[in-house]
């Protein structure tokens, strides 16, 4: 038996995060401080594409790329920029955005209706070529 459920531990993290809808990220797509990151599996990049410029960070590797003191590390986590996360329905996105922030993040949120939301709303997107 499971001590905690995964619908648990998402509504752990949304109660601390910050939550945008697909209007309020549509309106980050310029920004120059901004920047979106997805999450998602490179098969999910392929077969659906993403938001236009989106970094992508598969789910597995974010906290060794996000810690300076990983060998891992990617310089875009300490850009300083407002990071964006998203996933396909905003569950790994809320659990990834609670896991950075709790590692000293401070400007990050995720877009609550994922990657499904944003295109069903019809924003823009843009295949991998």
């Amino acid at each position: 038996m499971l001590k905690v459920t995964h619908r648990e531990l998402i509504d752990r993290a949304l109660a601390e995060i910050e939550t945008l809808d697909i209007e309020q990220a549509e309106a980050l797509l310029e920004d120059d401080n901004t920047l979106f990151v997805d999450l998602r599996d490179p098969r999910e990049l392929q077969r659906e594409g993403k938001i236009p410029n989106a970094f992508h960070a598969p789910r597995g590797m974010l906290e060794f790329w996000v810690d300076p003191s990983s060998p891992y590390h990617k310089e875009v986590f300490a850009s300083g920029k407002k990071l964006v996360f998203y996933c396909q329905s905003g569950w790994r996105s809320a659990l990834s955005t609670k896991t950075v922030q709790d590692m000293g993040l401070d400007n990050v949120c995720h877009i609550g209706d994922g990657y499904r939301g944003w295109k069903d709303s019809g924003a823009a997107t843009e295949d991998l070529s």
